[in-house]
């Protein structure tokens, strides 16, 4: 039986393999609870961090985590949330050099204003993904991309991955031309760069909001095409 051809990865700045093809990459990440009591956070952040290949990024964190490792640090992924205010620094220091061709999308959640029907894991996160996705998906050309890649951080509970699942497949298939494939990939963001990249942009969204610290934000304000307040009029998620 004959090899397969192997594909070499040609290095165009759009994306493309050696075919001429082109791949829309999406990385999801979220900040805040679905705690809806009175204990829960204000706001529900989900944002999108959309690119194409090649991803510049990806080497200079990689040489800053093992740099950290090689100065007595135990460091295993970066995560914005936990890791130390130096280490922040630096990690925005190459997400920002390294803006060129990436836009992150978000959509606010004031959850105080979510109906009840809605606050279920199987009913939110379909809503807010697919209004999310539609959001990202209209800025592109989709009918010339070979296949739309979307991932998000491998989810522990089986109920909320599938809610994942369902909304961004029903928006996927409803969007995409049917020449356009897609997927969605469940992968563990400690193993995954760019996933750690969409951690630090959401965070620094949700510190925004929630906090008006916007000194993270201002790393990353050049690729936000959009912080959407989707429920600011009260009036419910768009259709």
């Amino acid at each position: 039986m004959p090899e397969e051809p192997k594909i070499q990865s040609s290095g165009f700045r759009d994306g493309r393999i050696s075919s001429g093809a082109r791949f829309l990459y999406i990385f999801l990440d979220e900040a805040g609870n679905l705690d809806f009591s009175p204990n829960g956070t204000r706001y529900f952040v989900l944002a999108g961090v959309a690119k194409e290949r090649p991803f510049h990024a990806y080497k200079e964190l990689t040489e800053l985590k093992y740099d950290l490792v090689e100065r007595g640090m135990g460091l295993e992924y970066f995560h914005a949330a936990e890791d130390n205010q130096a280490t922040r620094n630096q990690v925005f220091d190459i997400i920002e050099k390294n803006l060129a061709d990436v836009a992150v999308d978000s959509i606010i959640v004031q959850k105080q204003k979510v109906a009840a029907a809605l606050h279920a894991d199987e009913h939110f996160y379909p809503k807010v993904l697919g209004t999310l996705l539609r959001e990202i998906l209209k800025q592109y050309p989709l009918a010339e991309f070979a296949e739309v890649l979307v991932f998000t951080d491998s989810l522990p509970v089986l109920r909320k991955r599938g809610a994942v699942e369902k909304g961004v497949k029903m928006t996927l298939a409803a969007m995409l031309p049917a020449t356009v494939r897609y997927r969605v990939l469940h992968h563990a963001s400690k193993s995954n760069m760019d996933l750690q990249i969409a951690d630090y942009c959401t965070w620094a969204i949700y510190r925004k909001w929630n906090s008006q610290d916007v000194r993270s934000f201002r790393r990353v304000q050049a690729a936000v095409r959009r912080e959407w307040d989707v429920l600011q009029a009260g009036t419910g998620f768009p259709d």
